[in-house]
């Protein structure tokens, strides 16, 4: 059987300003306007974060926007939103966020069977050199195919 997803949203900027390690899959706990407003894909991860709080944890700053056809009970755009994760995910990102440097971002979140997941990363904030020497690798790597494949049509 073939699993299928749709992303709804997608935080490109932490693949920039981040080293990300390992990912985990997380279910996000949303109230029903919450719900329709992400599958319509008025989500945005830019600034957002996890934490771990207690034996719980959260993601923060991620915008939901209100859904245009709820009522006056529709939801706050940013607020915490529990993540639902197994007890030992949960114990082992809290040990590596305890450590120096690591934290926890929000990388997509898709629609998978039907329920609304969000992908984390275990992640390491980058320098600005490091930023500059990413995109100098990533230049010369993109001009030697361009070389190659120039060479293949002569």
């Amino acid at each position: 059987m073939e699993k299928q997803f749709k992303v709804l949203a997608e935080n490109r900027k932490a693949r920039h300003n981040y080293e990300l390690f390992e990912r985990f899959e997380a279910g996000i706990v949303l109230t029903g306007t919450e719900v329709k407003a992400a599958r319509a894909g008025m989500i945005q991860l830019v600034d957002s974060y996890a934490e771990i709080v207690g034996q719980e944890a959260w993601i923060l700053n991620a915008h939901i926007s209100q859904y245009t056809h709820g009522n006056r009970y529709n939801h706050e755009p940013v607020r915490r939103r529990k993540l639902l994760l197994h007890r030992g995910e949960i114990d082992k990102l809290h040990g590596k966020t305890r450590e120096r440097g690591f934290t926890l971002v929000p990388t997509k979140v898709y629609l998978k069977q039907g329920r609304i997941k969000c992908e984390i990363a275990l992640a390491r904030g980058r320098h600005h050199q490091d930023k500059r020497r990413i995109a100098l690798d990533r230049e010369r790597v993109a001009e030697a195919r361009a070389a190659v494949r120039r060479q293949k049509q002569n």
